[in-house]
């Protein structure tokens, strides 16, 4: 019997012995179940969730991609978990799978800000990858203290590094790959309009002091006239990411991506296209297919659970990456079936 059923089951035998008491009595766990889904294409309070702006064509869009979320209940009473155990609406986790212990509430919604906002990101550089504009090179996090603090900002674009020419973060490290501490190195960046260079003296590398480093993480960025904001309030953690990518590439690519049908999905994505799995995916589904979906993207890695809890007439199509999602998109809106879970 596993931890949970052995607490349900404790639970029933306190439930009789408790009363009335158990429909107040805290017990510790969350639990999950059907979220609210969001049509991407559309708006939410009058503005568009996606906003494309910018010198670049856009193109009117029919049908929906809605993301999807899971509901968490995060005040149970006994009653109530056994209640929904019983009637399968719910899944009652541990309070920990939720919030981990040593974290407070505030610091796990902070973190899911945060990994939305990532998402977000990674969306706009996978999509706009995907349809062939240029990669380009710019700071991440800049150590403090360290040999770049007050000489380089994030978000600045890195052009040359040593003399050399740099178009990938891999450049970045093999222009100072074997360069000493005490070495002074000339970087030349664009920050807005204005280009610079700028001399930082390579510092000691941390566990490593015979070579030098430059106190810089390098990401890639997508070189893009384009300017997309994506305003949803009230949504956490990474799992729109394929949904957003693939709602970007609609709204940048001439014809009707779904042909005017009612697709969601979930998965993340990270900025190279690559779709990763999530959690809660039944519930995911369940309220996709409530809200009117015929079709759901899958994340691969979901593929085996998708199969076996997907409800009655939502068809499922498998995604390793956003090409493949786009794909599918477009299988769905000519009547072709795509590869399933």
């Amino acid at each position: 019997m596993t931890r949970l059923r052995a607490t349900i089951a404790l639970g029933l035998v306190l439930a009789a012995v408790l009363g009335l008491a158990g429909a107040t009595v805290r017990v510790p766990f969350v639990a999950l179940g059907d979220g609210p889904t969001f049509d991407v294409l559309g708006a939410q309070s009058g503005k568009p969730i996606i906003d494309v702006s910018g010198p670049v064509p856009t193109y009117p869009t029919t049908g929906q991609l809605r993301m999807t979320t899971v509901a968490v209940t995060s005040q149970v009473t006994l009653f109530g978990a056994i209640a929904m155990w019983v009637t399968g609406s719910h899944e009652v986790v541990p309070r920990e799978q939720v919030y981990p212990s040593g974290q407070s509430s505030q610091q796990v919604d902070a973190e899911n800000t945060r990994q939305f906002s990532q998402s977000e990101d990674d969306a706009q550089t996978a999509a706009l990858r995907y349809l062939g504009y240029p990669s380009a090179v710019k700071v991440g996090d800049v150590t403090t203290p360290g040999p770049s603090a007050g000489l380089l900002n994030p978000g600045d674009r890195l052009l040359t590094v040593a003399g050399r020419a740099v178009t990938t973060p891999q450049d970045v490290v093999d222009a100072v790959g074997g360069i000493a501490p005490g070495t002074p190195v000339v970087v030349r960046f664009q920050r807005g309009d204005r280009t610079s260079d700028v001399t930082v003296t390579a510092a000691a590398r941390p566990g490593d002091p015979a070579r030098g480093y430059l106190g810089i993480t390098a990401a890639s960025q997508v070189v893009s006239p384009a300017t997309i904001k994506i305003g949803l309030g009230d949504v956490g953690g990474p799992s729109a990411g394929l949904v957003f990518a693939t709602a970007i590439v609609d709204k940048l690519t001439p014809g009707d991506l779904t042909g005017g049908k009612e697709v969601a999905g979930t998965g993340t994505i990270d900025a190279d296209g690559r779709v990763g799995p999530i959690g809660g995916i039944r519930f995911k589904m369940d309220a996709a297919r409530a809200d009117g979906a015929t079709a759901f993207l899958v994340p691969a890695g979901n593929c085996s659970e998708a199969a076996r809890t997907a409800p009655s007439g939502l068809v499922l199509a498998r995604v390793s990456d956003l090409r493949e999602g786009v794909s599918a998109v477009q299988d769905l809106a000519a009547g072709r079936t795509p590869p399933s879970c």
